[in-house]
Parts: structure tokens; C-alpha cells; sequence
């Protein structure tokens, strides 16, 4: 088994003899990705602090190695240890290959003249980042996430085994923020640095590091990698969320529906069902639906956005049980959308709720191109339908005839 690059022994970190976080146990290998994940004030910034010498700990101690840090030397410290704060740099007239060659300010000494092997390290730090192109241009005139590459190889001119960021995409747009994931992922895996790093991007976090450490009231409520430590309600528990649903499986946050009255009856299925959950969700809908299949992905958004489902066991037929709960549910509905789900032996009785739907009389509305009732082309020719309905309920009154040899005629 690999020996922990950096460890913690009974760690308190804070100010002075006030503790912030209690019992911060880390084991980070080599080449091992560590991020801390939490509310903002919860002591992200003070663990960081103080596992690179910035803060002394109120208790306990870090080892890089087997060597603790409070007794090492700074500047075998800054060969071994680089850190990027979120402190906002102001270097005047200073270039990207000029703020990169700051790195080697531990080899270089007091005046930080700069020898060839010291070019060349820092120009390799700038492609390794793919920053290179950047190497003459004013660090000024650059943009945020252009500055990032360039703090993340100013941190790699220092050649250490370990890289300690804050916040490292805060301010990014999303394509900065996962092109700075995948230059950090890359760094652990071809060069075998290790890094721990605060983040606020739920979703990067777990999907882009190895360990994951959620900090909240003083303590790490849990630790380990994404796959052990992330279970329904965990993402809600630690930032104290309520409106919103974070599903484990997809990756997603998913904002609850605004209306505890399910004023629409949805019929999807096999992601069909996502957009119209969404989008009737954001025009202020509440929604039930069914009958969708467990393994299905729309149930995993249904569950977040819909007061009530009714679900099907995994690849099993829709049961009489089913389908009559989806009836009973849906007959306090006066409007159905049928999401244009495709259809299959497992769904095909949701055919029937919608045939059922029709003959009771109720406002059918298809995304379906050979549906029958008030037939939508898009979402959004959904959703402006059901405005219009609102508006005025008697203006997409349907022939009922019609609608049911319509229906019938398309399936």
C-alpha cells in the first residue's frame, strides 16, 4: 500500500486556541486528488492554512511524510509544497512567463535571477497547463481563467509533490472551470503531484476527485471517495438545502416544483419527460406523474420536481396495481401532457392512461407528432399552450370525438 504523501495526527485547526474544525483526518497519496467540500465559513480555507504551514494547528500536527511541517525549513517547505490562494494578485506590468518564474523563487534566492534550467522549467510549467501561448502577454490583459493557468504553473515551477489551491475555479466560466479539473487530474496522474483543494463545484468535485472530505459545523461529516460517501439527501444535509434535489446517480441538482398543488397530470418516460418537467416547473406548474419505471431517468427528475409519482419495478410490464394508482391519480387532473415517450412492451399501458384521459374529457396535450389532442411541436409551444389555456380555458376546447379517433388512429 502507497505511504501518505501528507497526513494529519489528531488535527485541530483554527486561531489560537479557537478550534473551527475539529478532528481532521487526512491521508492523501501520492498522486491522490483530495477535495473539501461545504458551506462557505465551515473551514475549507483554515484546513488548507494550516496544511501548508500559513496557520499553526490548535492541536495535533501535518506531516508531509514523516516530517512535520511546523519543523521544516521555509524553504524546504516551498520545494515540496506549492500553494494558490484565492488572493487577487496585482503585479503591474509583469508577464505570464515573468508571474510563472516566481515558482522558482526557492532555487533561485533573494534576487530570483533566473539561470537556463530555470527558464526552461518554467516555460514546461506553462505547457503543462497549456498556457505557453500566453508566456509574453501581460498578466493584466489576461482573462480569469487564463490567470488561474498561469497561478496553477507558477505553483508547478516550484517542482512540488504537493499543490495546495483554494478555490482554483471560483470566478470561472464552466469551460475554465473544467479545463482546470482536467489540467489537476492530469498533474496527479503523469506527474504523480499530489493535490488538495477547496471547491464550491458540486458536480466537478465528485465527478473529477478521488477523495472528498465535507466539512460542515466544525467537523467532516464524511470522507472517502464519491462512490462511498454520496447517498440520497447528503448534498441537501451539507449545504442545507431545501428547495432542491440533488440525485446522486445523475450528477444533478434539481429545483423542487414552486406549487404544492399539482395542477398537470405528466405521462414520459426514457428522458422524455425531463425537459417538460423542467420547463413546467420554471412557468410555475405542479405536477404528478407516472407511471414511470424506477430505473428510468426521468424518474430520477420526476422525484425532485413532481408531488407525487406512481413507478414500475425495473424492466417489469406495468402491473394492473400500477396502472390503476396512475388512474386514481391522474382523474384529479384536468390536464394531461404526454411527454412523446417512446413505446415499448414494459409502457405501452400508458397509452391506455392517455386513451382514459381522453374519453374523461380532460385537455390532452402531445408532444407527440401524430398525437392526438392539443398537439405542440416544442416544449416551449407547450408551455405557451398552457398560458393561453390559463388565459382563457374555453379557447382549446377539443371535439372529444375527434380527439379519441385521433389518439386511437395514431398508435
Amino acid at each position: 500500500m502507497s505511504q501518505a504523501l501528507v497526513r494529519t495526527a489528531n488535527l485541530q485547526v483554527g486561531y489560537g486556541k479557537h478550534c473551527v474544525v475539529d478532528d481532521v483526518d487526512i491521508n492523501a497519496l501520492r498522486g491522490g486528488m483530495v477535495c473539501l467540500l461545504g458551506p462557505n465559513g465551515s473551514g475549507k480555507s483554515t484546513i488548507l492554512r494550516t496544511l501548508s504551514g500559513m496557520l499553526n494547528p490548535v492541536s495535533g500536527a501535518v506531516y508531509v511524510e514523516n516530517t512535520n511541517v511546523r519543523a521544516m525549513p521555509k524553504s524546504s517547505l516551498a520545494r515540496r509544497m506549492a500553494v494558490v490562494l484565492t488572493d487577487k494578485l496585482q503585479p503591474g506590468l509583469m508577464t505570464a512567463f515573468e508571474i510563472a518564474a516566481m515558482g522558482r523563487h526557492p532555487y533561485t534566492g533573494f534576487f530570483g535571477k533566473l539561470k537556463g534550467h530555470d527558464s526552461e522549467i518554467v516555460m514546461e510549467a506553462l505547457q503543462s497547463v497549456r498556457a505557453e501561448h500566453l508566456a509574453h502577454r501581460y498578466y493584466n490583459q489576461l482573462s480569469d481563467g487564463e490567470k488561474q493557468k498561469v497561478m496553477i504553473a507558477r505553483a508547478l515551477a516550484q517542482e512540488p509533490e504537493l499543490i495546495v489551491l483554494d478555490e482554483p475555479t471560483s470566478h470561472l466560466d464552466i469551460s475554465h472551470r473544467v479545463e482546470v479539473i482536467e489540467v489537476l487530474a492530469r498533474l496527479c496522474r503523469e506527474k504523480k503531484i499530489t493535490i488538495i483543494m477547496a471547491l464550491h463545484d458540486i458536480d466537478l468535485a465528485l465527478k473529477g476527485c478521488k477523495t472528498v472530505m465535507m466539512v460542515k459545523n466544525g467537523k467532516i461529516i464524511a470522507q472517502g471517495s464519491p462512490e462511498q460517501i454520496v447517498h440520497q439527501g447528503i448534498i441537501q444535509e451539507l449545504y442545507d438545502i431545501t428547495s432542491a434535489r440533488y440525485d446522486d446517480l445523475l450528477g444533478s441538482l434539481e429545483l423542487k416544483s414552486h406549487s404544492p398543488k399539482s395542477t398537470l397530470f405528466v405521462v414520459g418516460g426514457a428522458g422524455s419527460g425531463i425537459p417538460v418537467f423542467r420547463a413546467l416547473r420554471r412557468a410555475g406548474y405542479g405536477m404528478d406523474s407516472g407511471v414511470l419505471h424506477r430505473n428510468d431517468v426521468d424518474t430520477h427528475v420526476a422525484q425532485a420536481m413532481c408531488n407525487n409519482i406512481i413507478t414500475e419495478t425495473d424492466f417489469q410490464a406495468i402491473s394492473d396495481q400500477s396502472f390503476k394508482a396512475a388512474c386514481e391519480l391522474m382523474q384529479d387532473h384536468d390536464v394531461v401532457v404526454d411527454t412523446g415517450f417512446p413505446v415499448g412492451i414494459v409502457n405501452e399501458r400508458n397509452l391506455e392512461l392517455l386513451r382514459l384521459a381522453l374519453k374523461l374529457g380532460k385537455s390532452v396535450y402531445s408532444l407527440r407528432p401524430d398525437g392526438a389532442g392539443h398537439r405542440c411541436s416544442s416544449v416551449q409551444n407547450l408551455v405557451t399552450a398552457l398560458e393561453k389555456r390559463d388565459d382563457n380555458l374555453d379557447a382549446y376546447t377539443s371535439d372529444f370525438q375527434e380527439a379519441v379517433h385521433g389518439f386511437s388512429a395514431s398508435i
